[in-house]
């Protein structure tokens, strides 16, 4: 057994994180190295259900975060995301499938993570442990007060993200903080989600339950928000454009369903004519009927 080496200088300690709900450990998990694979699949494919009842519980919170959102971004603010490690992801990811799903400007719904942009494929842990480290960001951004800015952090104690809210919430930006973990409302924050999934079956792996909670409070604001500002009509995506096949194919779908007279070619044409717009041809389709 090797001793320990006396002559090391005494290093600070991190605080004991131990009571946060995302590190304790999962009451079934102890047990993951002895169950058979399907067993194993099963078993944390099922634990996911959590992550559901979650974000359901949190409804109420979730929804006065989206009306704060709209009401910011139809006065030309921002929606803006701040996160660390596997929380900043999934902000980046929200924010990149916005332009395409609603035609959003992306200057107006933007992810920033901890390290940048290179640690969207390579961890860089570290760098979310300082509680000054957005604030470059912030001031690229010039974030201002008709930007809402969320910060997400699993366990809910990321310095990065807390000290990125108070340095927004200066800047006098409307603020929250969506967290996975039940903790007190943290300075500078104006809305406090809590998705309380609870320990993970990995002990402090919060890519599982509580990724997928993040996952799905993110699709649900952003859908909500979109659909709020009229970027969507009976369930489908009125603002596409048809920039590849896929889009191209389910742009002239829709306008058949909404114009049932129409055949595939004739739909091509006005689709053509609209500048490969969804909403322009619909609109000038609805206009011309009106006559």
């Amino acid at each position: 057994m090797t001793e320990p080496d006396r002559n090391l200088d005494p290093r600070t300690l991190p605080a004991d994180r131990g009571d946060v709900d995302t590190e304790r450990p999962h009451p079934d998990g102890a047990a993951l190295e002895t169950l058979a694979t399907a067993e194993l699949i099963h078993f944390l494919a099922t634990d996911q259900h959590r992550a559901v009842h979650a974000v359901e519980a949190a409804t109420a919170e979730l929804a006065a975060l989206a009306d704060a959102a709209v009401a910011a971004m139809e006065n030309r603010g921002r929606l803006i995301y701040l996160g660390a490690g596997t929380s900043g992801r999934l902000g980046v990811l929200d924010a990149s499938e916005c332009p395409p799903t609603f035609n959003a400007d992306p200057e107006t719904i933007v992810g920033v993570i901890a390290g940048g942009d290179a640690s969207l494929r390579r961890s860089s842990e570290g760098a979310e442990d300082d509680p000054r480290g957005a604030d470059a960001d912030l001031d690229r951004l010039e974030v201002a007060a008709t930007d809402v800015v969320i910060g997400i952090a699993a366990g809910g104690t990321t310095p990065w993200v807390l000290g990125g809210l108070v340095e927004a919430k200066r800047r006098g930006a409307t603020t929250a903080l969506i967290s996975c973990a039940r903790r007190n409302t943290p300075e500078g924050c104006d809305h406090l989600v809590v998705l309380a999934t609870g320990p993970e079956p990995l002990v402090g792996s919060t890519r599982m339950a509580a990724g997928t909670a993040t996952k799905i409070a993110l699709n649900a604001l952003t859908t909500t928000i979109f659909t709020r500002l009229g970027r969507v009509r009976g369930g489908r995506m009125i603002d596409l454009r048809a920039t590849n096949e896929k889009l191209h194919d389910r742009c002239l779908r829709i306008l058949l369903e909404l114009f049932p007279d129409l055949d595939r070619r004739e739909a091509d044409r006005r689709l053509q004519a609209a500048g490969d717009s969804l909403r322009v041809a619909v609109e000038s389709i609805e206009t011309e009927r009106a006559e």
